[in-house]
């Protein structure tokens, strides 16, 4: 996507410093690159958007809570990728393809889906697959069974001799392995959903969408089968699991549906072209979703005194929406308007103070005001927000530029050195926690993360 998505910021994967140790287990938990996503094509793309982001946890949160997770612990982030998959990386992240948001048909499928990958992070998946993959390479020739990691199932059903290759051993035990790690995310999954009082007919639902589109479409490589083997035993224990729970028939709370409506709206809004937007949502619509959907796409196109008209009519509407308050500020921004933008950025920070994503894009808008007033502030954003954001490069980049505006050039330093750590770039987290170390009072908290840095960019 070439346009700049601020209220979700489209940023080049820095997978780095979010994947497991070894290619093996960014296989085994899912991570399906686009085409072309090695260092010769095109970049896998991160969306960060604060209100979908925010709706998801809201979703999520009593799930997280049955799991023993801390909410505020659990990082979500999407993938621009039309594919339905979902997966976990890297500790308590859940990575989310755009295809799964747009396809899920009710909320309790989305939720269902995500209680599964949480259900990945509760068990301890992620720091056991280490141990798997190191039996699979005993078993068989590592190396061999990376390259057809990928295609682990359609190889071990197919292998079924005595006496296999050390390539397909070391494939059936992993496969194995993949196998009841899913299983046991399944379980928790149901466990999450009854102590929350909520339906795994979703779950069901989507399992048996998923099983119906292989078997019409031939295709064994949809990524989210690809990445979580799916069974017959599988769905017949979910299957049982609905006939059973006196919570199968409990419906999507009210809020959950306006939730999904929304999310689905703006990707859409934002992901399709404005001409098919705009003939998906006539200016005879006058329901919100319609509202929003034309406002992205004026916006787009850019046809930016339409898009304001739009936005205008559902802030006045919903004076209470903190994402109609971001995305006019955007627009005025992104348009040249800088010192108009930051009284909508003002209203969404008042209406949503806890959102480190909102708080970053005011940050930017302020920084580029050359107010110095402003730019204290944005310092004061931008140090709050990444406390909770610590591996959002945009965030530590404009940081930077604020303690440059102030002549604090170790602090510049130290936030370049932060903003290489976190897109993975180890030669410019060293460089740059090198100056701040020459630059930085030695006795300082600062100095001391400086060399805290030096020591993670060696371990790169």
């Amino acid at each position: 996507m070439q346009t700049a998505w601020r209220g979700g910021i489209v940023s080049p994967c820095a997978w780095a410093r979010f994947a497991p140790p070894a290619l093996a287990l960014l296989l085994f938990f899912g991570f399906a690159a686009p085409a072309g996503a090695d260092s010769g094509g095109p970049q896998l793309k991160i969306i960060r958007d604060a209100e979908i982001e925010t709706d998801i946890h809201t979703m999520m949160t009593p799930i997280w809570r049955a799991a023993g997770l801390d909410p505020a612990s659990v990082h979500v982030y999407l993938i621009e990728d039309p594919q339905i998959n979902a997966f976990v990386a890297g500790g308590q992240n859940i990575f989310i393809n755009t295809g799964l948001l747009l396809k899920a048909d009710t909320p309790n499928q989305l939720i269902g889906v995500l209680a599964h990958e949480t259900g990945h992070i509760a068990e301890g998946h992620i720091i056991r697959a280490e141990g798997a993959m190191t039996k699979a390479s005993i078993e068989g020739m590592i190396a061999t069974a990376l390259g057809a990691a990928a295609a682990v199932m359609s190889h071990s059903d197919e292998a079924g001799g005595a006496l296999l290759p050390g390539p397909l051993v070391a494939e059936r035990t992993f496969a194995h392995y993949r196998v009841s790690q899913e299983a046991s995310a399944d379980a928790a999954a149901l466990s999450y959903l009854d102590q929350t009082h909520q339906s795994a007919r979703g779950l069901l639902q989507f399992f048996e969408k998923l099983q119906s589109d292989e078997m019409l479409s031939g295709d064994s490589e949809i990524p989210y089968l690809r990445d979580h083997p799916l069974t017959e035993t599988r769905i017949e224990r979910v299957r049982q699991h609905v006939l059973h729970s006196p919570y199968s028939n409990a419906p999507d709370p009210p809020r959950y549906i306006a939730m999904l409506k929304r999310i689905k709206v703006k990707l859409r809004a934002f992901l399709s072209s404005p001409s098919e937007v705009l003939g998906a949502y006539p200016e005879s619509d006058h329901s919100l979703l319609a509202r929003y959907a034309r406002a992205i796409a004026y916006y787009r196109i850019p046809r930016l005194k339409k898009a304001l008209s739009e936005i205008d009519s559902l802030i006045r509407d919903h004076p209470a929406d903190p994402y109609f308050e971001e995305l006019k500020g955007q627009m005025l921004f992104e348009n040249g308007h800088i010192g108009e933008a930051v009284a909508p950025y003002d209203a969404a920070v008042r209406l949503d103070p806890s959102s480190p994503l909102l708080r970053i894009e005011r940050a930017e808008v302020d920084i580029a005001t050359h107010n110095k007033a402003l730019n204290n502030r944005a310092v004061g954003d931008l140090t709050d927000a990444l406390l909770s954001e610590p591996l959002n490069g945009e965030g530590w980049h404009f940081l930077a530029i604020a303690y440059g505006r102030e002549g604090k050039i170790g602090m510049a330093a130290l936030s370049l050195a932060e903003q290489g750590l976190a897109a993975g770039r180890k030669n410019d987290a060293l460089l740059e926690a090198n100056r701040a170390e020459h630059l930085l009072p030695k006795a300082s908290t600062s100095y001391a993360r400086a060399k805290e840095i030096e020591r993670e960019a060696k371990e790169l």
